[in-house]
């Protein structure tokens, strides 16, 4: 299944991780379009997140790592953190003031994978950033 996701000026194509992540693409499907404001992690690397508080999706760990590749995005289900989604453009040791973490792979960035980068520095430096997420046809 194919997504569009627009973050700050860029547009990059995405796939749900459907096959690897099932419960977690079937929750976050629910919420579609999903629409949130992105920052940058303070403690895990080369990443920006969607902190959402205590949003539950009612899912656990499924296809979940600590150190998500550039373009992977990842769900965060809650727990000794807040739930959050997080997309790495770098690299990315997963934590939280609280330790270690680790979120459910769900999504893969197939596009413009050169300007994630760009995103994280706009984010970085500029400050917080909208980003949504819409399902399209294949």
């Amino acid at each position: 299944m194919k997504l569009k996701i627009t973050a700050g000026p860029f547009e990059f194509d995405a796939v749900l991780e459907t096959a690897k992540a099932p419960k977690t693409c079937e929750a976050f499907l629910k919420q579609m379009p999903f629409e949130g404001q992105i920052v940058h992690v303070r403690w895990s690397g080369e990443g920006v997140w969607i902190p959402l508080g205590d949003l539950d999706f009612g899912v656990g760990y499924e296809n979940h790592t600590s150190h998500p590749a550039p373009g992977h995005i990842i769900l965060y289900p809650g727990g000794i953190s807040e739930t959050e989604i997080l997309l790495a453009y770098g690299g990315v040791d997963f934590s939280s003031k609280m330790g270690q973490l680790a979120g459910n792979h769900f999504i893969t960035v197939t596009s413009n994978l050169d300007k994630l980068a760009e995103l994280g520095r706009l984010v970085l430096w500029e400050g917080a950033q909208r980003i949504r997420f819409e399902q399209i046809s294949d």
